[in-house]
C-alpha cells in the first residue's frame, strides 16, 4: 500500500467516474483500475462496485475511504510540518466557515499567499457541528464558527467582535433612506432567509420573536448563493452580517444597519488543541493575533 493508491481512491470518490479520476491523477484508466485492485487484494476486501461504469463503493469501501482521507490528511500535515521547520509554509490550508459569517477570509489568505507563494487554500461552507467534527478528525486545519458551548479542552479559539446585522437590498428595487432600520419596519417587506436549522437564521428569528413579530419569509433556502441571487434580482431583501463585504458584490447592492441587531453568539477562529496540530493553522492564528483583520 502507498499514498498514491489512497489518492486514487479519494479521486474516484470525488469524481464518481473511473476516467475522470484517472485524468485527475495524471494516469491512464487501466493503471488506476490495476492499482485499486492491488489495494483490494492487499486488504482482502472488495472496495468498489464495478459494472459498465462506477457504481459506488461497497460498505467496507466506504469505511476504508474514511481512513484514506485521514491518512492523506496526516501525510499532507507531515509535509507541511517539515516545511514549517525549514521556515516555509507549503501544502493546503483547509478552512471551514459557517454560512453568512461576518469574517472575511480573503485578506488572511492574501497575506499568507504573499508570504508563502506555494501555499494553497481549500475553503468550505459548513455547519458549526461539521466544523468541530472535521477539526477533531484532522480534516480541517481551521474553523470559523460560533463559540457557544465550545469545548475549551479540545479547541483553542480567538473570539471576533460581535456580529451586527443589516438589511441587504438592491437599490434598483428598494429604498430606505440613511437611518438604521427597525425590526418592525422589516415585517412587511418581502424577506428571503436561510432555512430554520441554520445558526444565523436562529439569530434573526430571535430578534423578531423577542419583539413579538412573526415574519413570513417569501423565500427560504439553504444556499447563500441563491439567497444573494434573489436579493440581486429584486425578489426580496435579506438580513445579513455587516462588515462581510456583501454589499460590494455589485454596484446595486446596499446594506442598511438594523437597530439592536446582533447574533446570539460570537464567532471565532477555532483550532484543535491535540497533536498532530497543523503548522498552517498555527501560522494563521499567529497572524490573526497580530492583526485581527488579517491584513
Amino acid at each position: 500500500m502507498d499514498i498514491k493508491q489512497l489518492k486514487f481512491l479519494i479521486a474516484l470518490d470525488e469524481t464518481r467516474h473511473f476516467g475522470q479520476a484517472a485524468a485527475r491523477c495524471h494516469i491512464t484508466q487501466p493503471t488506476l483500475s490495476m492499482r485499486l485492485r492491488s489495494l483490494e487484494e492487499e486488504l482482502e476486501l472488495p472496495l468498489v462496485n464495478r459494472g459498465q461504469r462506477f457504481e459506488g463503493f461497497t460498505a467496507p469501501g466506504e469505511r476504508v475511504l474514511a481512513w484514506a482521507r485521514t491518512v492523506l490528511a496526516a501525510y499532507d500535515g507531515l509535509q507541511a510540518e517539515a516545511a514549517a521547520c525549514r521556515g516555509n509554509l507549503v501544502g493546503t490550508l483547509r478552512l471551514g466557515v459557517v454560512p453568512l459569517s461576518s469574517f472575511d477570509p480573503v485578506p488572511l489568505m492574501q497575506r499568507l499567499h504573499a508570504e508563502h507563494p506555494n501555499l494553497r487554500f481549500e475553503l468550505s461552507a459548513l455547519s458549526s457541528e461539521q466544523i468541530l467534527e472535521q477539526l477533531a478528525n484532522n480534516r480541517l486545519d481551521l474553523g470559523v464558527s460560533y463559540l457557544e458551548r465550545l469545548d475549551g479542552e479540545r479547541f483553542d479559539s480567538l473570539a471576533f467582535s460581535e456580529t451586527h446585522m443589516g438589511l441587504l437590498y438592491d437599490q434598483r428595487f428598494f429604498s430606505f433612506g440613511e437611518a438604521p432600520l427597525s425590526w418592525d419596519s422589516l415585517i412587511e417587506l418581502p424577506m428571503g432567509m436561510l432555512t430554520s436549522g441554520m445558526h444565523f437564521r436562529q439569530s434573526i428569528d430571535h430578534n423578531f420573536h423577542s419583539r413579538g413579530l412573526m415574519p413570513q419569509p417569501l423565500l427560504q433556502t439553504d444556499s447563500v448563493h441563491q439567497l444573494l441571487q434573489a436579493v440581486h434580482g429584486g425578489l426580496c431583501c435579506a438580513v445579513m452580517p455587516l462588515d462581510g463585504g456583501l454589499e460590494n458584490l455589485t454596484d446595486h447592492l446596499r446594506l442598511q444597519p438594523i437597530e439592536s441587531a446582533q447574533t446570539l453568539a460570537r464567532l471565532g477562529l477555532i483550532m484543535r488543541r491535540s497533536a498532530p496540530r497543523s503548522a498552517l493553522a498555527e501560522a494563521c492564528f499567529a497572524i490573526y493575533q497580530k492583526s485581527p483583520t488579517g491584513s
